[in-house]
């Protein structure tokens, strides 16, 4: 069924107004996915504040093209989703990679960070680095590591000595 002028203009606003507020853009292949992997997928996504769009090229084209970001949509093969997040750029790609290493149908088409186009293989490999979180447990470990270190070989010195005092007592 045909999308009627004011549906279609109703999706375009919609569409510019999330490019416009956006941290990320992931665009997906979802062709052959089914229903309730796409139900599940959304439900993931919208667990981290993240948003699946499903829009045609052609408004995808305009919605792009208005708000100034250069992106050849014709070029995007599939039927293409968008995956929007407010406030992270990483979780969406980390999600969207996920889902589709799980054997599902859903393939990781490229992405706008920053506004920049990234292709798959960036966005995949942005997928796979650790995240915020992981980085400051590192960050942290790495940074108390010598400070622990040096209380344990304090302690063993204190130790040594009331091991010599009560030996003397005896």
């Amino acid at each position: 069924m045909a999308l009627t002028k004011t549906q279609k203009q109703k999706i375009l606003e919609d569409l510019k107004e999330k490019i416009a507020k956006q941290k990320a853009i992931i665009f997906v292949d979802f062709s052959g996915l089914k229903v309730k992997d796409f139900s599940d997928l959304r439900k993931r996504l919208s667990e981290i504040n993240s948003a699946l769009k499903v829009a045609k090229k052609t408004l995808l084209a305009l919605a792009f093209k208005e708000k100034g970001l250069k992106i050849d949509i014709k070029k995007l093969k599939g039927e293409i989703a968008l995956i929007f997040n407010l406030r992270e750029e990483i979780s969406p790609a980390k999600i969207a990679y996920q889902f589709s290493q799980e054997g599902k149908n859903l393939k990781i088409l490229g992405g706008f960070f920053e506004n920049n186009f990234f292709e798959a293989e960036k966005v995949i490999e942005l997928a796979q680095l650790p995240t915020k979180e992981e980085l400051l447990a590192r960050l942290i470990s790495t940074v108390s590591a010598p400070v622990s270190n040096f209380i344990n070989v304090l302690k063993g010195n204190i130790k040594g000595l009331i091991y010599v005092l009560a030996k003397a007592k005896t």
